[in-house]
């Protein structure tokens, strides 16, 4: 069985907060590679930002989410992705109308249960490395709704409810 797991969703949704829950209680994590490739961006000369170059984003997110995926091969237990590969992939599919997401239907593949966060306005908040707004975050969304069932991936919408209640109901899932 694959351990591991995307949450994914509408940005602002609480994925980081219940990552740091899952990592609190012992599993594995793995960040966001869209807000690791946005605060090295910051940091130097910032050309493969979504704002500046979505594609060159997109294209370094596949890459970091593909390096991600063999190193939590290594894991016995469940690693949690904040985001991964079918995201980066999705982005660039709409940025491009290149047909990503297609190629990774037996490729590349995660747990079958992918869980979303669904759009939450009274916890979004923009921040440096999330400059875009509310619509642009319920637009990849809705993007992210189709495209993991698209490639086979079951679709669980996480309950917004406190970060300790959603890592429980994620957990109860699992095991079910």
């Amino acid at each position: 069985m694959i351990k591991s797991v995307v949450i994914s969703g509408c940005s602002g949704g609480g994925k980081s907060t219940l990552l740091e829950e899952l990592s609190r209680r012992g599993y594995a994590t793995v960040e966001e590679p869209g807000r690791r490739i946005v605060k090295e961006e910051l940091a130097g000369q910032g050309a493969a930002l979504p704002w500046v170059d979505p594609v060159a984003f997109a294209r370094r997110a596949i890459a970091m989410a593909l390096e991600d995926q063999k190193l939590a091969e290594a894991q016995t237990g469940w690693t949690f992705f904040d985001r991964g590969l079918i995201d980066a992939a999705a982005a660039l599919q709409a940025t491009t109308g290149e047909a990503v997401l297609e190629t990774l239907r037996d490729r590349h593949r995660y747990h079958q249960t992918v869980f979303l966060t669904p759009p939450w306005p009274e916890i979004y908040v923009n921040d440096p490395e999330r400059r875009h707004g509310f619509e642009e975050a319920v637009a990849e969304y809705d993007r992210l709704t189709s495209a993991y069932p698209e490639i086979g991936y079951e679709v669980v919408l996480l309950p917004k409810v406190d970060v300790a209640a959603r890592a429980d109901f994620l957990l109860s899932q699992l095991r079910e």
